[in-house]
């Protein structure tokens, strides 16, 4: 019993000391934690009340040349939920109350909270531009609604609806995708982002600098008291070249001609584009196209359904058709074609083709426009006599009518700030080549690949004079199938008949409005080439002009001022009396000059199209129009173009 007690007396001693060290241990953590840790987690404990909340900047507002406005942006109020650490369980009250206040079902809003996936105490934001009466029953429940926040949030406002709607563009909540690209610049889920136009091109000086509101919280997450604002710093604001009167006659009267056309049988004619700009500095006065959208629609929420109604109509309103689509111009490139015979010598102001009505070559007919007789370059640029310039067209060449084309800047990029922007097409052999190629590619190749396959998979197995029998008809099947390619790969070449096409502006080409005008301004200044833009300044929010536009050349084109003098004269005379778009000018009491367009689209109407400068002696502007399907460029787009040009000298329509 002695040896047990014994043993007994040492295991608890063992046990004694052990429980000693782990108090000693405990009291020097416990003595750390007071005296050497005291401020760290007093600090800790003080910001575990505090939260931040992100006061969003008003964005930068935007004018036109004049000082009006044409995008501001006025308060509302939104609602927010703050992930407070909760888990779902403990937020179903909150959503299943919430949801019946905003007359949301629950699911939506755990939707919107499962697609943000934020991080604790960071807002995800439910709704904008809430009422009045939904604010006070949110503040009247506030004590059932933890973490549910309601702020003030500027909010894009368009007094002109969809005026310059492509141009300006719209505002929505950043996407996944520009939030991974753009999370180091400081932005957030729920941010809006600009999406298109100028509030992407200048969403870096358009945002602002977000503020915060620091408050004090409760143990559930309740606010208790605000602790300080920091304030929000407005975005730049924009002032535009674009000439608001200018801009709204060319959408109105692009809307009108459209409608007119529409009733008197045009089914096809659905839309229509205009780009007007200063040939002096490249500045962009009007830019136009129908139809359009209204980004408004973008500043309350969207559900995926609608979105996708927007998006997918055939309309194609948010196609910027000024810069984003292509057109074969038609007659209005027969400027090109005269310069190029002329800067080459080929022919000259007295170079005269008698027009019977029509040209013929390789026993090919093609019409012209009526019986012109005797026609020189200036009278067939004055009447478009399509046999005058088919015949100067053959002996000028391709390649000499595609550089002069590149010389006008038509077929390439003009450096427009605006994102997508087409490039267009100066057709050449080599273009072509690669076109007809990929086309006989896609039609042919998969014949040839199936034949392929099915013999392939017949000859094994298959007997000696089996094989040699599926062999012959191999053969044979893929020499019915190359007897078609090589029909077809005949016009892999450049023929006579793409340059007769070239010379009066159909096949191949195709050319953007903005690329048109461009091209009417170099006729008009002299044959020099500006790089377009439409933001003339940004200015900061204390009034300070941060950044100011100067014209930019591009290049001068090479032409002579004999040669631009006769594309000039023959321009006039378009205008006057025995010219195609006199009908829309003879009363206009500026001296003007234009060239009328009619390009031919395979299996549907023509488009018409319309490029033009004014006044005659002393130029300021040049506009480019066209209606797709509408016809005539004569009866389609000359009076959208005249419209604007009454708006830009300020008569009346």
């Amino acid at each position: 019993m002695s040896v047990d007690k014994k043993s007994l007396t040492k295991k608890i001693n063992v046990l004694i000391a052990i429980v000693a060290v782990i108090f000693v241990v405990l009291a020097g953590r416990v003595a750390h934690l007071q005296l050497l840790e005291t401020e760290r987690y007093q600090t800790l404990a003080r910001e575990n009340s505090l939260r931040l909340i992100t006061i969003s900047a008003p964005r930068g507002e935007i004018y036109d040349r004049n000082g009006r406005k044409l995008v501001g942006n006025r308060p509302l109020y939104t609602v927010s939920l703050v992930n407070l650490g909760q888990d779902r369980g403990e937020l179903e009250p909150v959503v299943e109350r919430l949801a019946a206040i905003l007359d949301r079902t629950p699911g939506e809003i755990w939707e919107a909270v499962d697609n943000q996936s934020p991080r604790r105490y960071e807002p995800i934001r439910l709704a904008r531009d809430v009422s009045l009466d939904i604010v006070s029953r949110i503040e009247e429940a506030q004590l059932e609604l933890p973490g549910v926040l309601i702020d003030f949030e500027p909010m894009r406002e368009y007094p002109y609806g969809n005026l310059l709607a492509h141009a300006l563009g719209y505002i929505r909540e950043i996407r996944p995708d520009q939030l991974a690209r753009h999370r180091a610049d400081g932005y957030r889920l729920g941010d809006v982002f600009g999406q298109a136009g100028l509030e992407n091109a200048r969403e870096r000086e358009l945002r602002g600098i977000p503020g915060a509101r620091q408050i004090e919280v409760d143990v559930a997450g309740r606010p208790v008291r605000s602790l300080g604002v920091k304030n929000p710093v407005p975005g730049h604001d924009l002032a535009l070249t674009i000439d608001f009167e200018v801009q709204r006659a060319a959408e109105e009267a692009l809307a009108r001609i459209v409608k007119n056309l529409q009733n008197e049988g045009h089914r096809d004619c659905r839309a229509a584009s205009a780009a007007v700009i200063d040939v002096r500095s490249g500045a962009v006065l009007a830019l136009a196209s129908h139809p359009a959208y209204g980004p408004a629609v973008f500043a309350r929420a969207l559900s995926a359904e609608q979105a996708r109604t927007l998006f997918t109509s055939p309309e194609r309103p948010f196609l910027n058709r000024a810069i984003q689509s292509t057109y074969p111009p038609g007659s209005v490139f027969k400027m090109v074609v005269a310069a190029a015979a002329l800067e080459g010598g080929i022919i000259d102001r007295r170079f005269t083709v008698t027009d019977p009505g029509y040209f013929v070559h390789q026993r090919q007919r093609y019409g012209c426009l009526g019986v012109h007789g005797r026609v020189d370059v200036v009278q067939g640029i004055q009447v478009s006599c399509n046999t005058f310039f088919l015949t100067t067209g053959l002996r000028t060449g391709p390649a000499n009518i595609s550089r002069m084309a590149r010389e006008f800047g038509l077929g390439e990029k003009s450096g427009f700030e605006l994102a997508g922007e087409a490039a267009g097409v100066v057709p050449t052999a080599e273009y072509k080549r690669g076109m007809v190629q990929a086309e006989l590619d896609r039609r042919f190749g998969p014949q040839f690949e199936a034949i392929e396959e099915h013999y392939r998979s017949q000859l094994p197995g298959a007997s000696e004079a089996r094989r040699d029998e599926l062999k012959r008809e191999w053969e044979r099947e893929k020499a019915k199938i190359q007897a078609q390619y090589d029909r077809y790969a005949w016009d892999l070449q450049w023929r006579d008949y793409d340059t007769l096409n070239l010379s009066i502006g159909q096949g191949l080409s195709h050319y953007t409005p903005l690329q048109l005008a461009g091209y009417a301004g170099a006729i008009a200044n002299g044959g020099y080439l500006y790089r377009p833009y439409m933001v003339q300044r940004v200015t900061g929010p204390d009034g300070r002009v941060v950044k100011e536009a100067v014209p930019e050349l591009r290049r001068k084109v090479s032409i002579s001022p004999e040669t631009l003098d006769i594309l000039r004269e023959g321009m006039r005379l378009v205008n006057q009396p025995g010219g195609t778009a006199y009908g829309s000018f003879f009363d206009f009491p500026v001296a003007s000059a234009g060239k009328t367009g009619t390009a031919e689209v395979w299996g549907r109407e023509n488009h018409g199209l319309y490029v033009a400068f004014a006044p005659f002696e002393e130029p300021e502007i040049a506009v480019a129009v066209v209606v797709e399907h509408g016809g005539s460029g004569s009866r389609a787009a000359a009076p959208v173009a005249r419209a604007i040009m009454n708006a830009y000298f300020g008569f009346l329509t």
